[in-house]
């Protein structure tokens, strides 16, 4: 049929249909890992229900013949305002791992995001990038040597060697092997990296209590290694070692920001910013861009969706760092959505763990592809043929009165929540971007 979106396979035509059949792949304990959350899964699920709440009114006969979807993110040129997440321990998906998700991400020219416990060496993810950005995400480690090391690599610099990464003491459950290993970590080739930014996890103090996890007694495959912050380790013997695997729950902000830029000249992001304070106490400190993000769910359970904190976190802003969101996308109309409500770009870690779990770099390719046919459908369909181009004639992003709840505790009704939150998108010009 003329116009429609073309099929990419013979089973999965959606981001819903992708996770039925890579979930299906997984065994339940690596499943359960990936796809659920904190305790109730409260704010699991609200990150997804939060887009039925908010309605595109588009506009027509518009010349929408030729659709510009691409952006910039970090400096570089990317096919759509879209990339993945962070993800932990890809390998638990598909073998080939975090290899497979940046060859897919390097085809489509999208920014792809690596974990501090990816299961391959940062070097050989980034080997395989065709001029699209990467950011490497990075915990907050009791273990700073380990930091600082992972930091020089994400730069692609050589560095003089800092001493061991770890305290001379090494815990009794490791081989003599392990430990030489860890001293000698600082001996990788160093060269040949060269990450965008890096993504400061700020929200993990402490893990959040998964309870899937405790049921179905998850931990780390023997033989699984970190080879980015723990080269040549077997990692389930430190699963225990909170003095080298532990989070430092002690910083805070002028302490983690000198820390950082002491060691690095890439730009720092803040990954879980969730309140206009915080928003700002992070512009002050020097932050370079915010992620609102609540962790996909995973940490403190019943915090807002992301999309509602987003709508608070942008006012703040106020265009003075960019932003970016992740939780619960899994339609182009999610992308559309947020990015109507002030974000730069946007992220998701799931649907690439499906479609690793589904097809390997094929499946991840798909997901991208299935997003990106989505939004470009949505921007046509809404009358718009690029998001940075001012107009006259406004894109309206609408809140439903009939999915905002009303508190016990509340004495105002839905119409005034409902004309308070459209007041402030108004304000904030949000309602009117092409």
């Amino acid at each position: 049929m003329a116009n429609r979106g073309r099929t990419y396979d013979k089973h999965v035509h959606s981001i819903k249909d992708l996770e039925k059949y890579g979930s299906e792949k997984m065994s339940k304990s690596h499943r359960e890992y990936y796809n659920e959350g904190a305790m109730d899964l409260i704010t699991l699920r609200e990150n997804e229900l939060a887009f039925d709440r908010y309605k595109i009114r588009p506009r027509v006969l518009r010349d929408v013949s030729t659709i510009d979807t691409s952006t910039t993110i970090l400096g570089t040129k990317v096919k759509f305002p879209f990339g993945f997440s962070p993800t932990a321990m890809q390998a638990l998906a598909h073998p080939d791992g975090e290899i497979a998700t940046s060859k897919a991400c390097a085809s489509a020219g999208i920014l792809m995001g690596l974990s501090t416990y990816s299961t391959i060496r940062l070097e050989d993810v980034i080997a395989h990038a065709n001029g699209n950005p990467y950011v490497m995400q990075m915990s907050l480690l009791n273990n700073k040597d380990a930091m600082i090391q992972l930091i020089k690599r994400a730069e692609g610099k050589d560095q003089e060697p800092l001493g061991p990464v770890v305290s001379p003491t090494r815990p009794a459950c490791w081989s003599p092997t392990e430990a030489q290993s860890l001293a000698n970590a600082w001996l990788i080739d160093l060269s040949g990296a060269g990450f965008k930014a890096l993504f400061i996890t700020l929200d993990a103090p402490y893990l959040g209590r998964r309870l899937n996890e405790y049921r179905n007694n998850f931990g780390v495959p023997r033989g699984m290694e970190y080879p980015n912050i723990f080269p040549g380790v077997d990692v389930t013997n430190l699963e225990d070692s909170s003095e080298q695997m532990g989070y430092d729950s002690s910083l805070e902000w002028p302490e983690l920001v000198s820390f950082l830029r002491r060691h690095t000249n890439l730009e720092i992001w803040g990954k879980g910013i969730y309140t206009a304070q915080d928003a700002e106490l992070a512009i002050t400190h020097g932050f370079d861009g915010i992620v609102v993000s609540n962790h996909g769910g995973r940490q403190l359970d019943s915090v807002p969706a992301s999309l509602d904190v987003l709508r608070d976190i942008v006012p703040a802003v106020k265009g003075r760092v960019p932003v970016a969101v992740d939780g619960g996308f899994r339609r182009g109309t999610d992308i559309f959505k947020a990015l109507a409500l002030g974000a730069n770009f946007c992220l998701a870690g799931r649907p690439a763990i499906w479609g690793l779990a589904y097809d390997g770099q094929r499946g991840v390719g798909l997901a991208i592809n299935l997003l990106f046919d989505e939004f470009q459908t949505c921007m046509a369909l809404a009358g718009l043929v690029h998001f940075s181009i001012p107009c006259p004639f406004p894109i309206q992003l609408t809140i439903d009165p009939a999915n905002i709840r009303v508190h016990s505790n509340s004495c105002r009704n839905v119409a005034e929540i409902c004309k308070d939150h459209l007041t402030l998108l108004q304000a904030n010009g949000l309602l009117a971007r092409l």
